[in-house]
């Protein structure tokens, strides 16, 4: 059902804890990250400086331009904050853009990402702004109804470790959604999607 809330127990209790989910502001689609975890019932917070990392639950890096968001982060010293919270099962979800700076390693481009998630993707992978486009993507561990999916510039992953898992594949069998212990990344933008499935998702499943 479009707009489900998909949220157990555990994570309600939380909720009830004053749970805090930070989303990366430097640049991309933030606020609309932002708003849907409003819509949860969850307490967003932009992040522009590390400091503002602490006391978060979780982590938000959202789609938008990935050289100049890796670019910030270096001048904003994110760069080694952000490491050591992945690598110490912080939660963190990557969408789009987000996926490329915490991928291992981008096959097109020589790019200094997080490498943090042992994945190796394509920037860009669909072609230009032109060739963005919507599919119905079946999601097994969000339930049976498909997730409406929106592509824009995306990546997808051509390789994967064996401590990672494919959530979602498209139709040709490319990989576009994964999972790493708390990492959670996806090629499309569910901030877009008028469905809060995606987001309750990282929250049940790694929080």
């Amino acid at each position: 059902m479009v707009g489900r809330v998909y949220l157990s127990s555990s994570v309600a209790d939380r909720e009830k804890l004053h749970m805090k989910i930070g989303v990366l502001a430097l640049q991309g689609s933030f606020i609309e990250h932002m708003r849907v975890m409003q819509r949860l019932g969850i307490e967003a917070l932009p992040v522009r400086l590390p400091g503002e990392l602490d006391g978060l639950d979780g982590l938000i890096i959202p789609g938008g331009e990935s050289t100049t968001m890796l670019s910030l982060m270096k001048s904003f010293r994110f760069i080694q904050p952000l490491k050591e919270l992945a690598q110490s099962e912080f939660p963190v979800l990557g969408t789009c853009a987000g996926m490329v700076c915490l991928a291992k390693q981008v096959s097109n481009y020589e790019m200094e990402t997080l490498a943090v998630m042992d994945i190796v993707v394509r920037r860009n992978a669909f072609g230009r702004q032109i060739d963005s486009f919507e599919a119905e993507l079946p999601v097994p561990a969000l339930g049976d109804e498909p997730f409406h999916a929106v592509f824009i510039r995306a990546p997808f992953i051509e390789k994967a470790g064996s401590q990672v898992e494919i959530l979602a594949k498209l139709s040709d069998g490319t990989a576009v959604v994964a999972r790493q212990g708390k990492l959670v990344v996806a090629a499309f933008h569910p901030e877009l999607a008028n469905d809060l499935r995606f987001h309750s998702y990282f929250l049940e499943a790694v929080i």
